[in-house]
């Protein structure tokens, strides 16, 4: 156990789990063996981590989250409540005779889900697997995200669809119809001043010198 650590004591937190300085883990959170969170991070009340599920540095996770097995959470990412992460497309209680369970242990059909440095999944999500939620990309409430996401992408809906672009800082710059992608165009945000490239549906950064990262 790192130091400068808070641990609520109705948390459970099983053997091999790493935590970085200065996390918080609040009530009633559980968090299963091999999973390690890096610096600074913060689990709200509630919250089920599986087993072997990696988090990078200063992730917060709100109350009521449940993050499964084979998923990687990067530096500065955002969960927000109620967030439901699944790892398995065609799932079955038993096998196909019913005469015994299916093992909960990962196998083939065990898929990856890794959310990028900096995104935002808004409250009430559900995600797919076998994806990836590009960095500083924003996922609206409720949504359900069963693609990939690009990179400073905004998405929402039943499935997501990406209507947008959003800054570093979280900004909109862009809202479209899902069904026209804009021509290629320049965008600044008005908040912070960092430029971007929209190309083809995919943004790019410009230079980021001088400005605070």
């Amino acid at each position: 156990m790192s130091t400068n650590v808070r641990i609520h004591p109705t948390a459970m937190i099983e053997r091999d789990v790493a935590l970085g300085d200065g996390c918080s883990i609040w009530d009633n959170v559980h968090i299963r063996f091999g999973t390690t969170l890096g610096r600074d991070c913060i689990v709200g009340e509630k919250t089920h981590i599986a087993y072997d599920v990696k988090i990078g540095d200063m992730v917060k996770i709100n109350a009521f989250v449940y993050i499964c097995t084979a998923v990687t959470i990067e530096t500065g990412a955002m969960i927000s409540a109620g967030t439901i992460f699944t790892n398995d497309r065609f799932p079955r209680a038993t096998t196909p005779d019913l005469k015994r369970l299916r093992s909960s242990a990962p196998d083939e059909r065990t898929l990856p889900t890794l959310v990028r440095e900096g995104a935002t999944i808004g409250a009430g999500c559900v995600i797919g697997n076998d994806l990836t939620i590009g960095r500083f990309a924003t996922i609206g409430m409720a949504s359900v995200v069963t693609k990939s996401i690009p990179d400073f992408a905004l998405a929402m809906g039943h499935p997501a669809r990406v209507c947008g672009v959003v800054c570093r800082c979280g900004e909109p710059l862009l809202k479209y119809d899902p069904a026209s992608i804009p021509d290629a165009r320049r965008l600044t945000c008005d908040s912070c001043r960092r430029e971007y490239d929209f190309v083809g549906g995919l943004t790019t950064e410009r230079s980021t010198e001088g400005l605070s990262l």
